[in-house]
């Protein structure tokens, strides 16, 4: 993936943010998935999720019940070279961010590794 090299952070976030908020998050989940030519990276927890009246606004600077500024940052960040994150998870059942990342912006990498 061609990002900015403070992607970590932004994933760094996402956890933090499970581990602050979610009340009972067990399970923190990274997934890719080809959907057309874009790649989708989500990131998924198994906690309390947010409620779709505050989807949007929890990506507004200074909305939040720490700083604010983690998920502002982080969308702006992605933005910069042009990946999209929204959230799209059920409230009861945990959050499902996704960061759209279009097709000029990654490559598949060969593992390396000798098959049998």
């Amino acid at each position: 993936m061609y990002a900015d090299p403070l992607f970590p952070l932004i994933c760094q976030n996402l956890i933090d943010n499970s581990l602050r908020h979610g009340e009972h998050v067990k399970n923190i989940r990274f997934k890719s998935i080809e959907k057309g030519e874009d790649l989708i990276l989500e990131y998924c927890d198994d906690g309390i999720g947010i409620p779709d009246s505050e989807k949007e606004k929890i990506f507004e600077r200074g909305y939040g019940k720490n700083t604010g500024m983690g998920l502002f940052l982080s969308r702006e960040i992605l933005a910069i070279t042009n990946l999209v994150m929204q959230e799209t998870g059920t409230f009861g059942k945990g959050v499902k961010f996704i960061i759209i990342i279009p097709k000029d912006s990654y490559r598949f990498q060969e593992s390396g590794i000798i098959p049998e």
